[in-house]
């Protein structure tokens, strides 16, 4: 029995004695590596704060990156450490690496895409946009979908590379925007007093602007009609109340002054048998 126990310790003081360097060195190398992982994710995380245009979840997306860089290569030297051939380890994590990409490609093109959207920021959170086949206001970017609410309230998801590889129509973007009118008036009428009477119903709305300056103008002569374009400026939060508004305000008014707004008309002769 205390020869088999003496056995067993010269045994453990053997490998010891062979591996105790590598595995205290393995150990550090463990230790100093995620220390200098933490601290590079937090310097990363402190360069790119710089940056103000930088979303906050892309400067975490480098820095994560950073980060298990850095762990990887200590993984790899702590198994080198051992003898392991690191080589043909690569070797295998590049293949399977090259294989999860090809299946996931659809997905890390949306990643890339939410990537590139939050670099060049062609719209922000709120804004109202048309893109990708879908219009709403942005509620959310994330790394996969971009969530867009509708005006009647209704979620839409739209993968990140649909909106990337489409274009961007932003409609909040500027602090203004033109409405445009097209009225039609008879043939008949007086072109003069009807740009007068819209003049004025433009002229009685506060919130059309002064600068750039309303403008009505002919803008076709049309089968049944005489057609009068009408441009105003405004804010454009307030777009769709000066569009409503005005074209209730223009029809009634046209109507108090004796202006004929026509619609298209046939005439149907029958043939006696």
């Amino acid at each position: 029995m205390e020869q088999q126990a003496s056995e067993i310790l010269d045994s453990v003081m053997e490998t010891l004695a062979t591996y105790g360097l590598d595995v205290l060195g393995a150990v550090a190398i463990l230790i100093i590596g995620l220390m200098a992982a933490g601290w590079a994710q937090r310097a990363t995380l402190s360069a790119l704060s710089r940056f103000n245009r930088l979303d906050a979840m892309l400067r975490g997306f480098f820095a994560s990156i950073v980060r298990y860089f850095i762990i990887i290569v200590v993984i790899l030297a702590v198994l080198n450490r051992f003898g392991v051939q690191t080589t043909s380890l690569i070797a295998l994590l590049g293949a399977a690496g090259l294989a999860i990409g090809l299946a996931v490609q659809g997905t890390l093109s949306n990643v890339a895409a939410g990537v590139m959207l939050l670099i060049f920021r062609p719209f922000k959170i709120g804004h109202y946009i048309e893109a990708g086949g879908q219009a709403g206001t942005v509620h959310e970017l994330g790394l996969f979908l971009t969530e867009m609410n509708t005006p009647d309230n209704v979620r839409i998801s739209v993968p990140n590379a649909a909106i990337w590889g489409s274009a961007i129509k932003n409609y909040s973007f500027n602090p203004t925007r033109r409405v445009d009118l097209v009225i039609g008036i008879a043939y008949e009428d007086d072109i003069g007093k009807a740009m007068a009477s819209i003049d004025a119903v433009i002229g009685g709305d506060a919130r059309i602007h002064r600068d750039p300056a309303p403008m009505t103008a002919v803008s076709e002569l049309a089968d049944s009609s005489v057609n009068l374009v009408v441009r105003a400026w405004c804010d454009a939060a307030s777009y769709w109340p000066v569009k409503f508004d005005l074209t209730k305000g223009i029809k009634e008014r046209l109507d108090a002054d004796g202006i004929t707004i026509p619609f298209p008309q046939r005439q149907i002769h029958m043939a006696k048998g």
